[in-house]
């Protein structure tokens, strides 16, 4: 098996820029521990949660967006609004599978972030990248959600 192109490791730190939450490209898909925290989070039932917050994409619950725009509903100034209970596919960004496959793919998704290669971020190394996707990945797998 081959090295990974990033074996030494990536240039990334989260600039607050709220791109990230924003656009019309995706859906935040929440896995049963996702809502769970997000509902206690905000002291809400979890049924009352899902009415207020979530919509099914696929069968998944995912968030919905600010009303009116293409922004995640929990975006507030750029920042994230339930931020220490925010959900794993917001928290291990940029660290997916499909964003480090190659260097195209992280250049790729370098354009849609800022803080990727950004020039005083830090050295991310390869270690803490691989716990990143393997927690990512963890994730897809419970969103199996009923």
């Amino acid at each position: 098996m081959s090295e990974p192109w990033f074996k030494h490791g990536l240039r990334f730190q989260c600039t607050g820029c709220g791109k990230c939450c924003t656009g019309p490209s995706g859906y935040v898909f929440l896995s049963q521990i996702d809502f769970a925290n997000l509902a206690d989070h905000l002291q809400l039932s979890h049924e009352e949660f899902g009415k207020r917050y979530t919509r099914l994409v696929d069968g998944q619950p995912a968030l919905l967006d600010a009303p009116g725009t293409d922004a995640c509903i929990f975006l507030k100034d750029n920042q994230c609004s339930v931020y220490h209970a925010r959900p794993v596919q917001c928290r291990t960004f940029p660290w997916w599978i499909h964003s480090i496959r190659t260097p195209e793919d992280w250049a790729e998704t370098a354009e849609r972030c800022e803080g990727i290669n950004h020039p005083d971020a830090p050295l991310v190394p390869f270690v803490e990248i691989e716990t990143q996707c393997a927690t990512y990945l963890d994730n897809l797998i419970d969103q199996n959600f009923e």
